[in-house]
């Protein structure tokens, strides 16, 4: 008999998460506490307007164990593509 806790299989959801006029350290504490709480396998899309993200955030997903799929500029916002692992 397996007395082990049921583990929750890898999902494949998707969740945006706009975090636009937030100054830092919001972004990055925000987009680290959503993939604490996401299941693995999350695609997390984070929209921001603070310029630190592009340092914070990467920073933050590379020391969590996450990925980062991409980043990209779009007019006024940052937005970033990661991975829940």
């Amino acid at each position: 008999m397996n007395d082990d806790p049921p583990q929750n299989p890898p999902t494949d959801e998707a969740q945006t998460l706009d975090l636009r006029g937030l100054k830092c350290p919001l972004p990055a504490l925000l987009t680290r506490r959503a993939l604490e709480r996401a299941a693995p396998g999350l695609r997390l899309t984070v929209e921001c307007t603070d310029p630190m993200a592009v340092i914070d955030i990467p920073h933050m997903v590379r020391e969590t164990g996450n990925t980062l799929v991409g980043q990209e500029r779009l007019d006024d916002r940052l937005v970033f593509h990661i991975r829940k692992m």
